[in-house]
């Protein structure tokens, strides 16, 4: 048994969630995600929540690792539509700063050409002096962006200087030191 995939999804007040086929489509007040399911997984609606459980008898490895996955990605487009996903990420060094430019977000990092990343569809950019949030509706979609935000100056650990997510503790490293030469 899956112990992620037998757990009941809970459909919170305004979320609409339909089933047609394979394809699950999930409406609520932040817009609209929707998913495809394995043939091997079936969802059902029943009294407001969502069940995810298996179509065959027997249980394979593949079989249980998809139930416990679509089961997480319909909790997590059911979540997003109604409340939405964000990550925070913090600039530090001297001179490096980030700006919303249009649908761009333009960051200096020390390098001699800006680093631009396009906005997506369905994300938006905010920056607050040295502080990049990230959001939207897709979960998936939100960490892929941060990810590559993020990899664009990764946080080195002698200085602490990059981009790191907040909260993210940086194992820091001690430098060489000098040692005096004795005559």
């Amino acid at each position: 048994m899956s112990r992620i995939g037998k757990k009941l999804i809970e459909i919170p007040q305004g979320v609409t969630l339909t089933i047609n086929g394979q394809a699950v489509l999930a409406k609520g007040p932040k817009g609209e995600l929707r998913t495809d399911v394995h043939r091997n997984i079936k969802v059902e609606i029943l009294d407001g929540k969502v069940s995810v459980a298996p179509n065959k008898k027997e249980l394979d490895n593949k079989v249980r690792g998809l139930w416990g996955l679509y089961r997480a990605l319909i909790a997590n487009m059911v979540e997003g539509v109604s409340k939405g996903f964000e990550k925070k990420l913090e600039i530090e060094g001297v001179g490096f700063k980030a700006n919303v430019v249009g649908d761009e977000l333009v960051m200096n990092l020390g390098f001699v050409n800006q680093v631009k990343i396009k906005k997506p569809e369905g994300i938006t950019f905010a920056v607050e002096k040295n502080l990049i949030t990230v959001s939207g509706i897709n979960k998936e979609l939100v960490g892929q962006i941060s990810a590559e935000i993020r990899k664009a100056k990764p946080v080195e650990p002698y200085k602490g200087k990059g981009i790191k997510y907040q909260g993210e503790k940086v194992r820091r490293k001690e430098g060489k030191k000098v040692v005096a030469t004795k005559k």
